[in-house]
């Protein structure tokens, strides 16, 4: 099915893993055309609760393959060109589709984490890492700039002083400074991580209802660029109208007054209420 991504179902958590490593899962046009792929996939299967993205081999990934020399990164030569001629970075058309999964998303970082392999991880819901994994956000070493969303991204996460020292030295850092600066979550042993990442994963569908999942995911993401708390009261009340009456809250309150597990009945791939026009309205 896919040339350079390995997928499994563990329970319903869909599991991608980055799978050249003998390139040290080096990022190229078809590993891009294949997670976007992926998304599509998990994104209409209501057996699929969850993502976890990681890497085979000692790497997570190593940034761009670099084979085609100084034109690595002259986008008039990738093919990603847009119906408006616009060029856009393929790591970031990545990030855009996973900023867009409506399951949530966990990045297990195995290993090193280093350019676009340290910026597409960026839209992902909660990362954890291993202890010998390593990241770097290295473009002013290559003579490049951030890219996949990153400049969006990485100041919300750990704050526009961090974002742009990691971003200026280029350097390479550990995973307990990862962790320090709220990069990931947490850290663990090596042979723990996928057990610990899979862990995650179902505790988020346990118990509760896809498509409250799926909204909650929406709303926080839409939200960190609004302006004012009255966008997100906003939101928040056109999905509270949708839900009030939908079948998952009747089970939801149900199940909770008869003392027993819930059983939500509505699916992701055709029950999901539409809240584009609260968060296009910004």
């Amino acid at each position: 099915m896919y040339k350079e991504l390995l997928t499994s179902l563990h329970g319903d958590t869909f599991v991608i893993s980055l799978n050249r490593p003998e390139k040290l899962n080096a990022f190229t046009k078809t590993m891009q055309d294949e997670l976007i792929k992926a998304f599509d996939y998990t994104d209409q299967n209501d057996d699929i609760k969850s993502v976890v993205i990681s890497g085979e081999g000692r790497a997570y990934c190593a940034g761009a393959d670099l084979v085609e020399g100084p034109n690595t990164f002259n986008y008039a030569e990738e093919g990603n060109k847009l119906s408006n001629n616009d060029n856009r970075d393929g790591g970031g058309l990545v990030a855009l589709r996973i900023f867009k999964s409506k399951k949530p998303v966990i990045g297990a970082i195995n290993g090193d984490a280093v350019g676009v392999g340290a910026t597409m991880t960026l839209p992902m819901d909660i990362r954890i890492a291993s202890e010998s994994a390593r990241f770097g956000f290295v473009f002013s070493r290559r003579g490049a700039v951030p890219e996949a969303c990153s400049s969006w991204f990485l100041p919300r996460i750990v704050g526009i002083s961090k974002a742009l020292d990691w971003c200026y030295t280029g350097k390479v850092f550990s995973s307990q400074e990862a962790l320090q600066h709220g990069l990931v979550s947490e850290v663990t042993a090596n042979e723990k991580l996928l057990a610990r990442a899979l862990e995650i994963g179902s505790s988020y569908s346990s118990k509760t209802s896809a498509i409250s999942v799926s909204l909650a995911r929406q709303m926080m993401w839409n939200m960190l660029a609004a302006t004012h708390p009255e966008e997100a009261h906003l939101l928040d009340s056109m999905a509270m109208e949708k839900m009030g009456k939908s079948q998952d809250i009747k089970e939801g309150i149900a199940s909770f007054l008869e003392k027993r597990e819930p059983n939500f009945p509505m699916k992701v791939s055709k029950d999901l209420p539409d809240l584009s026009s609260a968060m296009k309205s910004r």
